[in-house]
Formats: C-alpha cells, structure tokens, sequence
C-alpha cells in the first residue's frame, strides 16, 4: 500500500489538496499498478518559520 506525505508550506487551499490529491492516485494507480483505494496521502502543511534550509528560515 503506497503511502505518501507531501510536505510543504501552508496556505495550500482545500481544492488545490483535492486536485492534487486525485492525479497522484491515478499516477499511482497507472505507474505503480496499484488500487485506488490503496493509495494514502498525507499533507504536513509548515508554517515558513518552521522551515530551515541554506542555513536560515524560509521565513526570513
């Protein structure tokens, strides 16, 4: 059963999720010869001040 975390920034809306959501599935279910109703999708939405790369804060 595949399971999937997308971590990004937050402010995503609930349509963009739902989209998103669907067309991994049907990737999942075409490239990776699975079921639908196995895929699992997680979304971690960060807030930037909780987000380092390069040595600093997204935030900053």
């Amino acid at each position: 059963m595949p399971n999937i975390t997308i971590q990004w920034y937050a402010g995503r809306t609930q349509q963009q999720k739902r989209e998103l959501t669907q067309a991994i599935t049907e990737a999942m279910v075409k490239i990776g010869k699975t079921t639908a109703d196995q895929v699992h999708i997680v979304f971690q939405d960060v807030e930037k001040a909780n987000w380092g790369y390069n040595g600093k804060l997204a935030s900053d």
